[in-house]
Formats: structure tokens, C-alpha cells, sequence
């Protein structure tokens, strides 16, 4: 697929994507075209394309993203931020994963987001969130001691005597 069909497919739900995010047309425009710059040098990498949308709407949020942290903007999650790709039939971890992290309350979900899957460091999560950093990090804490919990609970895993959680998931009918 070339740049100019992804384009002409998605450029519209990547625009009306950017823009409920930054609500300023002028910023989603420049947005869009910096998300589709990225598109455009790294589809190459992409090796299936049945992930083009969900790839393509990663890069639209990485990007927005960067620019709320470019400009120290605070950025509240929503639960379209844990849409990591369109369902798919097996039963896989990334499936209890979401639903756990969806689960999750807000004041543990964002400061997790912003760490372990932005990539921020804690003391930028305490800034952006303007909490103190122990408050952040026992945040963090918690919540993924809930995540824990919440693959016991749904794919019944179990915590082995070195403290990993181990375990095989189930079907999908159990």
C-alpha cells in the first residue's frame, strides 16, 4: 500500500481523531500532516497490514502526545486510549490486559498510562499530573498490583515464590 491510498483512506478519522484530542483546527492540521510524515517514512516496517488502522491511530496519539508535552500541556486519558487494535477471536493477554486496565480507577489508570506505556519517568508523570512525586508513585504501584490481581481474577494466574505471576490463559469461553 503507498502513502497516497493510506491517505486518502484514513486521513479523515486521523483529522477528526486529532482535533477531539487539541480542539484547535490549525494545530490538528499540522498534527495530521506531522503523523502522516511518520506514516509515510515507516510503513515500510509495517509487516501486516491487516494493523494499518490501529498502527496508523498509534502514531496519531504518539503524536499528539509529543505535542502536549512539547508544550506542557496536560493530557486527561480516555478509554479510546486503550483501544490497542480491533478485537480479534483467540482469547490473548493483551485482551485481559485491556479490559484490566480499563477497569482500573482514573487516579491509578493516568499515572500508569503516562508511565508504563507512554514511557514518561515518574517525576514527569508527577509534574504533568501536578501530584507529588511519592503520591505518583505509589500510584503506580498500586495500579499494577491491581493489573496483577485482575489476571488472577480473569485468566486465573497465579504469583510463584519469586513474585512473578505465572500462568496460561484460558479459552475465551471459560
Amino acid at each position: 500500500m503507498k502513502t497516497k491510498d493510506v491517505w486518502n483512506t484514513y486521513a479523515d478519522a486521523i483529522k477528526y481523531f486529532i482535533v477531539s484530542k487539541v480542539n484547535d483546527a490549525v494545530v490538528a492540521d499540522d498534527l495530521l500532516q506531522e503523523t502522516f510524515i511518520k506514516v509515510h517514512t515507516k510503513l515500510n516496517t509495517l509487516k501486516d497490514e491487516d494493523k494499518l488502522k490501529s498502527w496508523i491511530f498509534s502514531i496519531a496519539r504518539y503524536t499528539v502526545l509529543d505535542y502536549f508535552r512539547s508544550k506542557k500541556i496536560v493530557y486527561e486519558t480516555t478509554d479510546d486510549d486503550f483501544v490497542f487494535e480491533d478485537q480479534k477471536l483467540e482469547h490473548t493477554k493483551a485482551d485481559c490486559l485491556r479490559g484490566i486496565i480499563k477497569s482500573l480507577p482514573k487516579k491509578y489508570r493516568d499515572p500508569l498510562f503516562l508511565s508504563d506505556i507512554q514511557g514518561l519517568k515518574q517525576a514527569q508523570v508527577s509534574k504533568q499530573l501536578q501530584l507529588p512525586l511519592p503520591t505518583v508513585k505509589s500510584q503506580i504501584q498500586r495500579a499494577r498490583k491491581l493489573i496483577a490481581q485482575g489476571f488472577m481474577d480473569c485468566c486465573d494466574f497465579k504469583v510463584n515464590e519469586n513474585g512473578y505471576l505465572v500462568g496460561e490463559l484460558k479459552e475465551k469461553a471459560d
